[in-house]
């Protein structure tokens, strides 16, 4: 999203743009994917556009905010979003019906909203200030303040924030005891933007900081209070502003399809293995049945003769 007040879309596949959206009349404050199909995006025009990912087009067109749409986020549902803006408030949105659900105001401008992994909470940020709020009851059960203004937050987990503002230090907090259970120096200057995501079991948590350089940490939950372990850096040698990461899943895929394959192998393998074995089974009971029609002695042949031939008499009078 840009002040040019476009949407740019790009192909990380192939490294090449893709196009761009047009619907705002204002800069693009924030976008948010659900899944792979819907992308919702908020404007300084006050709009949330939902948009089809497959045709590109804007399904939806919602005046959401009287001033700016600052944030929103996405249930995990799919079926509720939530956006904050400079007029005040906080809204919730029924997005089967495209239509407002519910309306908070705020004391503050919230610059930014956030909802847990499990749904079942939602965070917003006013300068320095957290309120965590949970969603059954829409009320604040909590609040976890900070020095300096608040620059992104991350759910590590759906009790475990992790917190970035305008200064050097990650602090991880415990939602329902609101206490910091580790803080570490990350960088240089200030941060601004953390990302986080979970891979082969692992907890990955990626910075981005006006000192240009990006940072990728492991952190271990089983031991919180503990500095996460430097994985790598790279210095951009940029002053960054935000951060986005894109996860390819073709490693994770390849990796599911050959345990899959190999799952397959070993079932095919069991299944001729049975198929083997029945037709061992098939075989030996039709060598035993030819071997009794070879045993069939010349005088009982000679007695199931004559029987034939009554029948045959038997049905030409009939």
């Amino acid at each position: 999203g840009s002040r040019d007040e476009t949407i740019q879309i790009y192909d990380m596949k192939k490294k090449i743009e893709h196009g761009a959206l047009l619907q705002h009349n204002g800069t693009i404050t924030c976008l948010e994917f659900y899944g792979t199909a819907h992308l919702l995006s908020g404007a300084e025009d006050g709009l949330i556009c939902i948009w089809n990912t497959k045709r590109w087009e804007c399904l939806k067109s919602i005046k959401a905010h009287k001033g700016h749409v600052t944030s929103l986020s996405i249930h995990p549902s799919g079926k509720l979003a939530l956006s904050v803006g400079t007029d005040k408030t906080l809204r919730t949105w029924n997005l089967v019906e495209g239509r407002s659900a519910f309306i908070k105001n705020l004391k503050q401008n919230a610059h930014i909203i956030k909802w847990s992994p499990d749904g079942e909470r939602y965070v917003t940020v006013i300068t320095n200030k957290v309120d965590i709020y949970k969603l059954d009851t829409a009320s604040i059960t909590g609040t976890i303040t900070t020095e300096k203004r608040i620059s992104s937050l991350r759910f590590i987990t759906d009790s475990i924030l992790a917190i970035a503002g305008d200064e050097e230090i990650i602090r991880f907090y415990n939602c329902d005891s609101q206490k910091c259970l580790c803080e570490f120096k990350a960088h240089e200057n200030r941060i601004k933007d953390i990302y986080s995501f979970e891979r082969e079991g692992r907890h990955v948590i990626v910075t981005a900081s006006s000192d240009g350089y990006i940072k990728m940490w492991n952190l271990d939950l089983n031991k919180i209070k503990d500095v996460p372990s430097l994985l790598c850096e790279v210095n951009t040698k940029a002053r960054l502003t935000c951060l986005a990461v894109w996860l390819d899943q073709a490693s994770e895929i390849k990796e599911n399809s050959d345990k899959a394959a190999t799952l397959c192998q070993a079932n095919e393998d069991e299944k001729s293995s049975i198929v083997r074995k029945n037709k061992v089974c098939r075989t030996d009971k039709s060598d035993r049945a030819a071997k009794k029609k070879r045993e069939i002695t010349p005088e009982k042949q000679k007695s199931e003769a004559p029987l034939q031939k009554k029948k045959k008499k038997q049905n030409s009078s009939s």
